[in-house]
């Protein structure tokens, strides 16, 4: 028999056995049929619409009746006199945040994993747990509250110890980005440390038996135990971070903008919503195109993210 032939007669096989554990299994396959029609639906179905990006969208041609322009709204976008400050915020406070909000979280569940009270362990999470549900436009609210300079707690502190009213902060554009990074902390810090608290409880108690008779503290048994077990688990959340660096969050920095700030604040994705909706310019094309050249550099990094974790930790996400 040939190699064609018995290459044939494999693959067969492998058909014969993956039909008989969809035919023994379907219930699960059935179940899992319903977010597989709901990606394709809501996620890939949309990516059709895409090639706005590459028209002159007219709503009365409608997509693929609208005359096609090339990349004449990506060089719109990189040639506007915006485009190099809506970069730079951008970058600015995704790094920024990245660099602050990555990690601290493992900070915290490293050395409240270490506390040896479980009781104060437990209350601690929960507290911390709280402000991430906390909704954004509350979440913003509370921010100008005690923030304010007037009636907010910062003022009435301030007015306090020096006997005069303070500076407004929220009326200084270069406290933006410390003001958004520093209240997501608060805000994330607890909830995203729950993945370091299940990488650490599966962390094998006998390295830290054999950390002990060695006579090792109990930091080096977090420098040499702890940390090393959850690194893996670092590095596919470092991929992921990163992956999604171009993203900042949209509601937040729309409503904390403002007249003083907007310079500092304006980001992609608050200058696609303005482009397309809300600026009264209503050009789909072009806030279409700043949205796929946000993408694509994400894309881009994940990639990079990715190939670098692998030569670094022999870890990926792909």
């Amino acid at each position: 028999m040939s190699d064609r032939a018995v290459n044939a007669e494999l693959k067969a096989r492998e058909r014969a056995r993956l039909v008989m554990k969809i035919k023994a299994r379907w219930q699960i396959y059935l179940l899992l049929l319903l977010p597989l029609v709901y990606l394709f639906i809501f996620s890939y179905g949309p990516m059709g619409g895409l090639v706005i990006a590459f028209k002159s969208y007219k709503f009365s041609l409608g997509i693929f009746g609208s005359p096609w322009v090339g990349l004449a709204n990506f060089r719109r976008f990189l040639q506007s006199y915006n485009f190099i400050q809506v970069l730079r915020n951008t970058l600015t406070l995704s790094f920024y945040s990245l660099l602050v909000n990555f990690p601290i979280p493992i900070i915290f569940a490293l050395f409240l994993n270490a506390m040896p009270s479980r009781g104060y362990q437990k209350v601690i999470q929960t507290v911390t747990y709280i402000p991430h549900f906390i909704s954004t436009v509350v979440m913003v609210g509370l921010i100008f509250q005690l923030l304010n300079n007037r009636m907010g707690l910062y003022g009435a502190v301030m007015l306090h110890l020096t006997k005069q009213l303070p500076p407004d902060l929220l009326a200084v554009g270069a406290n933006f980005k410390h003001i958004y990074v520093w209240s997501a902390v608060w805000q994330n810090t607890g909830y995203a440390s729950i993945i370091y608290f299940a990488a650490l409880s599966n962390v094998d108690p006998t390295l830290h038996e054999a950390a002990l008779v060695d006579g090792a503290t109990r930091f080096q048994r977090v420098l040499y135990v702890d940390i090393p077990c959850i690194l893996p688990t670092a590095s596919i959340m470092l991929i992921l971070a990163v992956g999604g660096i171009m993203n900042v969050a949209f509601e937040k920095t729309l409503l904390m903008q403002n007249a003083l700030n907007i310079s500092y604040s304006e980001v992609i994705s608050t200058y696609v919503y303005k482009v397309g909706l809300a600026g009264g310019i209503n050009d789909f094309s072009l806030s279409a195109a700043i949205g796929m050249f946000n993408s694509v550099i994400n894309f881009l990094l994940l990639i990079v993210a990715n190939w670098g974790s692998k030569k670094l930790s022999g870890s990926g996400i792909f």
